[in-house]
């Protein structure tokens, strides 16, 4: 709950500062009238993120809207069921919901309450519960929520875990090479003094050892500076819409990336509908699941035509981005009256191919890196032999 600075004076006219918690400035007002307090200054203060209100994980604040779901479907009320997750052990669940059941108990709606803790509750998930307090079925749409949560951070958990093997394996060869570049080349270099010429490629070799065994700190820090400004440039909206347009244009990753960003729109746009929210806000919540700036502006103006009279399937299709069974899948559930379960069974399938191209893409990777490696071994080895048949020569 908001924490309100204010100065007020007392019967006596003398002047008091202090802090209240209140849902809202009215709260504060009338917690300071019935102290017989006049009100001079009330501000909302400011707090610095403490370790309480550190972001919940998605797999835990799945687990709690499960929780809170099931205590409302077996007729617990709604203040008791979050007074009982106010009291659990995880301090970061506690601090949470007792900021929301201490808002709910002063008058807000338990959306209302949420949407003020944007730090642990998407706006997909405000909307939702929003959605379903408004139609009374709050306990359907708290699961839901708990389903949406859990499935994309099953999803995220899949990426990362098929990513892993590639990173290990690309940060392993690295150090390889600059051991053999920083260290080995330079312990056997001096053999090479009493050649007076080198071939071309063991002078490249002995060149390169001498860059990274004498400026890797630069080396080192020119690569961090290079990323941290090539990382801020990216956040520029036409410089990210570039660099968007050519990773879905790349072969392999352009298709897993569109394929992702699709699953996830679907999804998230499936569940809201199938929760109550209306199609033009479904529309422009879930448009930043896509995290393509393509995919969003070509969902940006599918949400323009559906406000004037279109339907979502074809205007979605005039982009080129989503595939043609998906469309049609699309197409049949609005003639249907499903649309909200054909995108979430669109979501499914699309999920199923994101790992069966993750899958071909990583068994391409993994070879593909390995012979990188054990090429460049090759040629340094190479490089060392090649003067090695010029030492019986030299007397």
């Amino acid at each position: 709950m908001p924490q309100f600075q204010y100065t007020a004076l007392d019967a006596a006219g003398k002047r008091t500062m202090g802090e209240l918690s209140g849902a809202s400035e009215q709260s504060v007002l009338a917690e300071l009238e019935g102290r017989l307090l006049v009100p001079v200054h009330i501000a909302e203060k400011r707090d610095r993120v403490s370790l309480n209100r550190r972001r919940l994980s998605s797999r835990r604040l799945a687990e709690v809207y499960i929780q809170l779901a099931d205590m409302l479907e077996a007729g617990v009320p709604v203040m008791r069921a979050l007074q009982v997750l106010a009291g659990q052990r995880d301090q970061r669940v506690s601090s949470v919901f007792r900021e929301i059941a201490s808002a709910v108990a002063d008058g807000e709606e338990l959306g209302e309450a949420m949407s003020r803790r944007p730090d642990v509750f998407k706006a997909t998930h405000v909307a939702i519960i929003r959605a379903g307090e408004k139609g009374g079925f709050l306990e359907d749409a708290t699961a839901r929520l708990g389903q949406f949560v859990e499935g994309q951070a099953e999803l995220r958990s899949k990426l990362t875990g098929s990513l892993i093997y590639p990173m290990v394996l690309v940060s392993m060869g690295a150090v390889i090479l600059i051991v053999i570049f920083a260290v080995l080349i330079p312990m056997v270099r001096p053999m090479f003094d009493r050649i007076d010429q080198l071939p071309a490629l063991t002078e490249f070799v002995f060149a390169m050892s001498t860059i990274v065994a004498g400026y890797a700190p630069v080396a080192i820090g020119v690569l961090v500076v290079s990323i941290v400004v090539g990382a801020w440039v990216s956040l520029k909206p036409g410089v990210r819409r570039v660099l968007d347009k050519v990773v879905l244009r790349l072969p392999a990753v352009g298709p897993l990336i569109r394929a992702i960003a699709i699953a996830r729109f679907s999804r998230m746009l499936g569940t809201m509908l199938r929760n109550g929210v209306p199609m033009l806000a479904a529309l422009e919540t879930s448009r930043a699941a896509a995290g393509n700036i393509i995919l969003e502006e070509a969902i940006e103006e599918a949400g323009k035509a559906v406000g004037e009279g279109a339907q979502l399937a074809p205007s979605l299709g005039k982009s080129g981005l989503f595939a043609a069974d998906v469309i049609e899948m699309m197409t049949v559930g609005e003639e249907a009256g499903n649309i909200d379960k054909v995108l979430v069974r669109i979501a499914d399938t699309v999920e199923t191919r994101v790992d069966r191209l993750l899958t071909n893409l990583i068994r391409l990777v993994e070879p593909l890196m390995i012979a990188m490696i054990a090429c460049v071994v090759f040629l340094i080895a190479v490089s060392l032999i090649l003067p090695l048949t010029q030492l019986s020569d030299i007397q």
